[in-house]
């Protein structure tokens, strides 16, 4: 047995700094962390042939129904990447939203590393609808075309906004019908659930969703997403493509402890609830100042708005935010789970404070 660490754990930040620029910034959740100290004794078989990875298939079967199959992940690239690759054949491509994350923040590993052609849709609200993805799901048997075999969206959206079980069994009948498959980045599933308060196999399996990235990153892990193949008829090799694209995890058993962790007693709602209500408490408090211009409905745990010239720079040494569109001063403001009231309150006093200093 190795000796024991008598050296103290150094802290090299100030946490009692706070920001609304992602929620990535937050910490792991308490109880995700007690779940991995939990899970750090004694030996586990490596590669996914651990007791927490066979309990989290059954922890997700809970969720989605039996049948699925899961394949934990590190990261949210990774995963969508695997399972877009399982969706296609070497000459398919993906309708997407040009603000989806695969197409802009993901350094082209869609069609880098997957080998996949993205057919990029401008939206207002970075919602597609069975209207928009036609404008690409067209040149079926053309020799001269990637082919459109599936679509993906995002929920919730990269502009924070929902869309509903309805609206995604709209895009799922119209693009089956059409041969394609249906992919759902998951990123912040969880904030969905708690916008749309129904259950995620509503607006995810049972709305016609073949493969899910599931996030678990921005909503209190450590790190770590799963890829839930809902019909896995529709997704082909993922055991493979997942070592192949160098995310099979050796010790397994830290991913699935934290999603265990997740989902077993609501954290994952919990968690999101609180995130997206203190977004809403920062949308109800910006509507009421003026030279604020809200630009997205605020359905999740983020806030987009249009600020003055120079505000945002004033606020950032203090708040951390990121520009969402600098050349219209539109910024992103997004809310945790560790996310406070006295956090917002103060984040709003210096915009007013900021404002009145003009």
């Amino acid at each position: 047995m190795a000796e024991a660490n008598t050296h103290p754990a150094q802290r090299l930040h100030d946490a009692s700094v706070r920001g609304f620029a992602s929620d990535n910034y937050s910490g792991a959740h308490p109880e995700i962390l007690a779940a991995l100290a939990a899970a750090n004794d004694g030996h586990q078989v490596s590669y996914g042939e651990d007791a927490y990875t066979e309990r989290l298939g059954e922890v997700m079967e809970e969720q989605f129904g039996t049948g699925i199959e899961i394949y934990p992940v590190f990261n949210g690239t990774g995963a969508n990447v695997l399972a877009l690759q399982s969706l296609l054949p070497r000459w398919g491509a993906v309708v997407c939203a040009s603000t989806a994350h695969i197409n802009m923040d993901e350094n082209g590993a869609p069609e880098r590393v997957g080998g996949i052609k993205l057919l990029q849709i401008p939206t207002s609200d970075g919602k597609l609808t069975p209207e928009l993805i036609d404008r690409e799901a067209w040149g079926f048997g053309d020799e001269h075309r990637a082919q459109p075999l599936a679509v993906s969206i995002t929920q919730t959206t990269e502009l924070g906004t929902c869309y509903t079980p309805d609206e995604i069994r709209a895009i799922a009948d119209h693009i089956h019908a059409k041969g394609m498959k249906l992919h759902m980045d998951g990123a912040r599933l969880a904030n969905a659930a708690a916008h749309l308060q129904v259950p995620l196999r509503e607006f995810t399996r049972d709305a016609g969703v073949d493969i899910l990235s599931f996030g678990g990153t921005k909503n209190g892990l450590l790190f770590g997403e799963v890829v839930v193949a809902l019909n896995p008829l529709a997704a082909h090799g993922l055991m493979f493509l997942r070592k192949m694209n160098m995310q099979l995890a050796s010790k397994m058993r830290f991913i699935s402890a934290q999603f265990i962790a997740l989902l077993e007693d609501g954290l994952w709602l919990r968690s999101a609830a609180h995130a997206n209500a203190m977004a809403s408490r920062l949308r109800a408090a910006v509507d009421q100042i003026e030279g604020i211009q809200p630009t997205q409905a605020t359905e999740s745990n983020g806030v987009f708005a249009i600020l003055p010239e120079g505000l945002a720079d004033r606020l950032r040494p203090e708040f951390r935010f990121y520009d969402w569109d600098q050349a219209r001063r539109e910024v992103r403001w997004m809310c945790s789970f560790d996310t406070t009231e006295e956090d917002v309150d103060a984040f709003v006093a210096a915009i007013k404070r900021e404002l009145a200093a003009r």
